[in-house]
């Protein structure tokens, strides 16, 4: 029986790993797609800037017109504050 809950949390984390990778891959490709039809992307990722700034520079792209849901804005902001953290 113990066997079958190691067997059961393991199938959990890894399960919940892939969904995280997951969300990675699109937040890097919303954000290389997206954001690159109007701009370097490079641009971008020389700064480093918190979750919070992050969000307001997103924000403020798409009131130039990026677009981007609020689902994707989430993802793209959490792929830049995780990759590109202020220092």
């Amino acid at each position: 029986m113990a066997i079958y809950r190691i067997i059961l949390a393991f199938c959990f984390l890894f399960a919940g790993s892939a969904l995280c990778f997951g969300a990675a891959d699109e937040g890097e490709s919303l954000f290389k797609n997206k954001c690159g039809s109007c701009h370097s992307i490079n641009k971008s990722k020389s700064k480093a800037k918190s979750e919070k700034d992050w969000r307001s520079t997103v924000m403020r792209m798409v009131g130039h017109g990026a677009d981007l849901s609020r689902q994707e804005i989430d993802l793209v902001v959490s792929y830049l504050s995780q990759n590109y953290p202020a220092k």
